[in-house]
């Protein structure tokens, strides 16, 4: 039994001898997960948790009040902080949690609206730069909705009781130096629908439940991720995935052509993925940002990227790609900024010559364009890479394209994907 549990069940022995316990008037803020996409969640209105009967992380402790639980927890964890140059935790000192900087409670109410007392519903010590380890105790903690610990130094793994965090809505870890494989128990945390842990020292695969949880955005870049991406990854019903700058390799799944319409960004850049982009990705009509940069793909744009209407970022910058730039992509509403640099393209028509002239973030130098500046040496073009990949592909010569019609099970083209 760790010395961090041991002092959470003295404190909770202590407290439950007291006759009075007082939260101040810092009860009430209204905290929930509606602001999903970027933290901090605080709001007015009543938050009403997960009922005064769920059972905590612990049996033993179950019928201890939440606030003074809560008390336990908070002393558990400060005690395994080394460093707090900030001097945050200074005001972690009694028993008025509601008091403690980077604490927020809110008063927990029945379905009659009556209060049952004051509870932890979120913790914000993003930027505050302590140093040290979680601790299993925090999943006293379950009417908490958001966690949010960007840009410390926390280290070591995240604890197996994260999983008993039954109203955790949000939870950020990102920008510490935890360590360890991907931490499986955030995809049993119940309610999660924001996962972001990038920026720290994870290492392995990507599990598949990773792709078939309920998250809205999921954020793994900027670790030490290696393997293939898992296949399912077109399961997922989120609409910001974020995998760059890690270490995966092989294809990128099939399936991520069949996502939900719901996906608004997904970057890849900076992996070493092979293979072709996915025929599939036009059927995102209301994706904004596609990122594949600084890869290794190959073969021809698939034609259905014209169908990509909402698209503003299309990244396919430092790849091997080869033929012709089509002028429907170029001619996408919305598009803003259109990366193609350092491949093997061969040209472009002329909505793309518009794009460039009219200096509309239009970067094609470093291709194979004949009559153009800044690209690269006859030798280099002279040997295309992946002339003989064959990539799946709806033939549009007879037929022109329908976007609308590209959700249909496509013909095979057995042909190489080189015209």
């Amino acid at each position: 039994m760790g010395s961090s549990w041991l002092l959470a069940v003295l404190l909770l022995y202590a407290i439950s001898k007291a006759a009075t316990f007082s939260v101040g008037g810092r009860a009430g803020v209204g905290l929930g997960i509606g602001n999903v996409g970027g933290g901090g969640g605080v709001g007015g209105g009543v938050w009403i948790g997960g009922g005064i009967n769920s059972p905590g992380p612990s049996g033993s402790v179950s019928s201890v009040p939440k606030i003074k639980r809560a008390y336990a927890a908070l002393q558990a964890w400060k005690s395994a902080i080394k460093d707090d140059p900030q001097g945050i935790l200074n005001s972690w000192v009694g028993s008025d949690v509601c008091a403690y900087k980077g604490v927020f409670c809110a008063d927990l109410q029945d379905e009659m609206g009556a209060s049952l007392g004051p509870v932890v519903a979120g913790i914000d010590l993003n930027h505050a730069n302590l140093q040290g380890t979680l601790v299993k105790e925090l999943a006293f903690l379950t009417e908490m909705t958001l966690l949010h610990l960007n840009s410390n130094r926390f280290s070591g793994t995240i604890p197996d009781t994260f999983g008993d965090l039954s109203s955790l809505g949000e939870l950020d870890l990102s920008n510490n130096q935890f360590s360890g494989p991907f931490p499986a128990v955030t995809l049993y945390i119940p309610n999660l629908v924001y996962l972001d842990i990038r920026f720290n020292k994870f290492s392995g695969p990507l599990p598949e439940d990773l792709f078939s949880r309920k998250l809205d955005a999921i954020f793994v870049n900027n670790n030490q991720f290696e393997g293939e991406l898992p296949q399912n990854l077109g399961n997922s019903p989120a609409s910001v995935i974020n995998l760059a700058n890690n270490k995966f390799s092989g294809n990128i799944p099939a399936s991520f052509g069949f996502m939900g319409s719901r996906l608004k960004e997904i970057l890849f850049l900076n992996n070493q993925l092979t293979g072709c982009i996915p025929e599939g990705v036009g059927l995102f009509t209301e994706m904004q940002v596609f990122d594949v940069s600084f890869n290794s793909l190959m073969g021809h744009l698939p034609d259905t990227i014209s169908c990509l209407q909402g698209i503003e970022v299309l990244n396919l910058g430092h790849n091997e790609l080869s033929g012709v730039v089509p002028d429907l992509v170029c001619s996408l509403s919305s598009l803003v900024n259109l990366t193609v640099s350092y491949n093997f393209f061969s040209g472009f028509g002329q909505d793309c010559s518009n794009r460039f002239f009219k200096n509309l973030g239009f970067d094609f130098s470093l291709n194979c364009i004949p009559g153009r500046n800044m690209q690269r040496p006859q030798p280099e073009c002279s040997m295309i890479p992946g002339g003989g990949l064959n990539c799946l592909r709806i033939p549009t010569a007879v037929k022109p394209l329908v976007c609308g019609s590209i959700g249909a099970t496509p013909q095979s083209d057995s042909s190489s994907s080189s015209p």
